[in-house]
């Protein structure tokens, strides 16, 4: 039953007993859906898409990033992990960009932990709380929508970590001060168009890891930021996306 269900085209297939549940593409009829599983009688409504419908899948699941455990705000976390309610904002650890930036972000931890966290675009706030949770003392995360923002505050509180976590509406040309890491998980025009206003918010010797970028346009957006000073270190792909890991040249 699964395999056939994926051979017509589904996105996600979960069971639970004698129930199945499939999330279809719209160019899949339910007539295909029905005689794929041999029933008349059964349940059609819209999906739900999250990561601001960048991911489709039928409920919210455990993401695994080195170190790290997002796992969804059902009451059943173990200490340790991440704790996401269900929203629409981006930042699930699902997509590519996302988990990048967790690997990038774990392994900077693990050299050296930064004393202070950017977070730019933060929507669900899922990069800064990881910073927190592997050690980071404080986060400031920021981000032009405001229901980021409510999410972000939300997933802080349910994690514990409201007293370190300070939100912020606005981009980093509406702040000032430096941090020794900046991350920023956006898209590769944003990124290019405030490459001044965000390598002036990494400090001294700082790192800055900027994703969102999709990989034929990767050496754009490097050279915008190289031009400013920053010096590439690192560079992860996954999917069709990159991440760049920067070092500040000051």
């Amino acid at each position: 039953m699964f395999d056939r269900l994926v051979e017509i085209g589904a996105i996600d297939v979960e069971s639970s007993g004698a129930a199945i549940a499939a999330l279809m593409p719209d160019s899949v009829t339910p007539e295909q859906v029905a005689d794929v599983l041999g029933v008349r009688d059964f349940t059609l409504s819209p999906a739900i898409g999250r990561d601001a419908d960048s991911v489709w899948i039928l409920k919210p699941r455990e993401v695994r990033v080195g170190r790290l455990r997002i796992v969804p705000d059902d009451g059943k976390a173990e200490p340790g992990a991440i704790r996401l309610i269900d929203a629409m904002t981006f930042g699930t650890g699902l997509h590519p960009t996302t988990a990048l930036c967790l690997e990038a972000l774990d392994e900077i931890v693990q050299a050296r932990v930064p004393d202070a966290v950017l977070d730019v675009g933060t929507g669900s706030g899922v990069l800064a709380l990881a910073a927190l949770m592997l050690g980071v003392p404080h986060a400031l995360a920021i981000d032009v929508d405001d229901e980021a923002l409510r999410v972000a505050t939300e997933n802080a509180r349910i994690n514990g970590l409201a007293d370190r976590l300070q939100s912020m509406r606005g981009g980093p040309d509406a702040i000032t001060g430096s941090w020794s890491l900046v991350l920023a998980n956006v898209l590769a025009g944003p990124l290019i168009e405030m490459a001044p206003a965000l390598v002036r918010r990494v400090g001294r010797r700082g790192n800055l890891v900027i994703s969102g970028i999709p990989s034929s346009v990767e050496h754009d957006v490097e050279r915008a930021y190289r031009r400013l000073g920053m010096r590439r270190v690192a560079v992860k792909s996954r999917s069709g996306w990159s991440a760049l890991v920067m070092h500040a040249s000051w």
